[in-house]
């Protein structure tokens, strides 16, 4: 597998007489390491790294910087986890890299390779999937039907035409699953935030602007029930990347749910959370949502709070409330931010088998982590000395899975069939008890 790099200009060339190395945060291995290396996946994107040389294996067998070029890295598609990260050492002055995932890419029989598996096979952001035409024809649809709902407008203004979200665009399509984004608002401070960066504390821009509004009860009602009742495998979920956390608007999303289900049994209703306050949590699931995604850095305390910065919330809580939705009978996944070198640690993997244990969690989808990986280490604090050698994160999907029978991995929360399958039951709305108030002020 030959290296590749770019020059100044981002033209990009192989080195036929050096091999590709792969990076696992402070390692470097020689891609046979990896084990697995596919050809890149359409709709994957390909950067070059300003002010980082590559570091491959010259014609001597020797792992060192190639002398000339900046390294080059891949975004892999939606659905693929990567292996291992592009290899490079960082020149002083090199710019912080934007937040996407660098993923170490290759070049074989006249082809990209990168390593990285894909972990779930549903098509639903296959760049296939998507016909301009078709989109703009949805949007045009969608304005027309909802002219005053201003959570379409943002939708269509902001994440079809602006960023390209796919599940935006699959609204647009009426299909599979639709976001709802809802708070503008959070109770984290996240070093890697992709809707707010302050800029008193980080060199790199936002990914994208935040809602700046609190939708109605009714304006998400309005749209979740019509695309519930007419889209294939329908899911609507709260929790968007253009927002905040949606539970400091759990009131709201109560009140939407119970509109939602009073109009219509059909589909999923999942909220993306952090998973902060467990007796928020469990008020909406009793409500009626069906399944919940609870995102982590890191299954262990210290690292977790280290990145999240959580206000009026702890590692502890989320725990709880995952807990507390596997007892009521809701599906639990956790969006697990996957980074070679870090998330394969023996310390790490051992914290989230036993997060596993703890709580009886269903799924885990294993997220590329949109980071630079030299500023995530930076900023969290990463001594090398203080961790061992990585454990691979192959081998940790090989032996999840064998300790852990039951679990499910995945990019995409599941649609209704799946979940009933694998609950055993239909998932249904739980009769609200007695009011649990949440001890803090919302």
């Amino acid at each position: 597998m030959q290296l590749m790099w770019a020059d100044e200009a981002g033209q990009l060339y192989d080195a036929p007489d050096w091999q590709v190395v792969g990076r696992s945060a402070f390692w470097y291995y020689p891609w046979q390491a990896y084990g697995r290396w596919i050809p890149l996946p359409e709709g994957s994107t390909l950067f070059h790294l300003p002010g980082r040389r590559p570091i491959g294996i010259d014609p001597q067998g020797r792992i060192r910087p190639y002398p000339k070029g900046w390294a080059v890295a891949a975004f892999v598609a939606p659905a693929h986890t990567q292996l291992a990260l592009s290899a490079y050492g960082k020149n002083p002055g090199a710019p912080t890299l934007p937040l996407y995932a660098y993923t170490a890419v290759g070049w074989k029989d006249g082809r990209f390779w990168v390593p990285a598996v894909r972990i779930d096979p549903l098509p639903r952001q296959d760049a296939s999937q998507f016909h301009p035409p078709a989109i703009a024809r949805g949007v045009q649809t969608l304005r027309k039907r909802f002219p005053h709902n201003r959570l379409v407008q943002h939708l269509m203004d902001n994440c079809v035409e602006r960023y390209c979200c796919p599940a935006a665009r699959n609204f647009a399509l009426g299909r599979w699953e639709a976001p709802l984004p809802t708070s503008p608002a959070c109770n984290a401070a996240c070093i890697g935030c992709i809707s707010l960066q302050e800029p008193h504390e980080s060199p790199i821009p936002s990914a994208q602007e935040r809602l700046s509004f609190l939708p109605t009860p009714e304006e998400i009602a309005e749209i979740a029930i019509y695309h519930l009742e007419h889209a294939p495998l329908p899911i609507v979920s709260f929790g968007q990347g253009c927002e905040g956390e949606p539970l400091l608007a759990w009131r709201i999303i109560e009140k939407a749910v119970q509109l939602i289900r009073q109009k219509t049994a059909k589909g999923i209703l999942n909220l993306n959370t952090n998973g902060a306050w467990p007796a928020v949590i469990e008020r909406l699931a009793r409500a009626g949502i069906d399944s919940f995604r609870i995102s982590l850095n890191s299954a262990q305390p210290e690292w977790y709070e280290r990145y999240y910065r959580p206000r009026n919330y702890s590692f502890a809580m989320v725990k709880e409330s995952m807990q507390r939705l596997v007892r009521l009978g809701k599906w639990v996944s956790i969006n697990y931010f996957t980074l070679p070198g870090f998330t394969d640690q023996p310390a790490e993997y051992a914290a989230l088998q036993q997060l596993i244990q703890d709580t009886g969690l269903h799924m885990i989808q294993w997220r590329n982590f949109n980071i630079d990986p030299d500023w995530y280490i930076e900023r969290m604090g990463f001594d090398r000395e203080a961790f061992e050698g990585p454990l691979g994160v192959r081998f940790l999907l090989d032996d999840l899975k064998r300790r852990f029978p039951h679990l499910t991995y995945g990019y995409f929360n599941p649609t209704g069939p799946f979940i009933r399958r694998h609950l055993g039951k239909t998932v249904l709305s739980l009769p609200l008890q007695s009011p649990t108030t949440p001890q803090t002020s919302l």
